[in-house]
Formats: C-alpha cells, sequence, structure tokens
C-alpha cells in the first residue's frame, strides 16, 4: 500500500512539473510576443542585424522579434553590401554588439544579457 502512496506522489508530482514547464515554454517562447521596448532598447545600445531577405536564420530571427522587429536596427546586405563589407560581415545573420560580431541566430535572453536590455 505504501509504494502505492508514493508513485501517486510521484505521478501527481510529475504532473505539476509537466504543467509549469509547459506553461513556461509556451508563454516565453511565443514568437510575436516581445515587447517593443526590448527592440527599441537594443536599437539605443547600438546592437545592429546584418541580414539579408532570403536567409532562413534571419527570418527565423525576424520571427522571434514579431511585430517588434521594426524597431531593431537592421541593414540589408543585399541593398547595403559595401556597408556589410566594410563591417566585414561573413555569415547571416551576424549582431554587432558593442564592437563584437556575434554570427547566427542568437536567442532574444542572449540578447538581453549582450546588451543589457530587459525581456
Amino acid at each position: 500500500m505504501r509504494i502505492k502512496k508514493n508513485n501517486l506522489k510521484m505521478a501527481g508530482f510529475m504532473m505539476v512539473l509537466v504543467v509549469v514547464v509547459g506553461s513556461i515554454i509556451f508563454f516565453t517562447g511565443r514568437p510575436g510576443q516581445v515587447p517593443d521596448e526590448f527592440a527599441k532598447c537594443l536599437t539605443e545600445k547600438g546592437a545592429v542585424m546584418y541580414g539579408t531577405y532570403w536567409c532562413s536564420h534571419c527570418k527565423a530571427q525576424k520571427r522571434e522579434f514579431g511585430d517588434a522587429f521594426q524597431f531593431v536596427n537592421y541593414v540589408e546586405c543585399t541593398d547595403q553590401a559595401e556597408l556589410c563589407t566594410e563591417k566585414e560581415v561573413e555569415g547571416f545573420p551576424t549582431w554587432i554588439i558593442d564592437g563584437t560580431k556575434y554570427t547566427g541566430q542568437q536567442s532574444l535572453n542572449t540578447l538581453s544579457l549582450l546588451t543589457g536590455c530587459e525581456l
């Protein structure tokens, strides 16, 4: 009988854990939920994203921001190839923050840590 009670407690705990973790993933991982203030802060801190319209990782990065992407300082390297060459952008997307290049799609948490902008 005692084993059965322990199994029930463990099953209940696991169910609660699944609900909590699922909720965190659902509410923090939804595209289009980035506050405009976060995107504006990135621009104020001088963060720049270099990318191209045809780059799948650039598209995914933009989707992470949703409507707030309009406030991100973005350089389209297809149209501004000379600037991207000058900045030595070799892959897309590339973020330049405080003079340091970060190539590839960056998580919003990483961008927050690199800039001090709150999510």
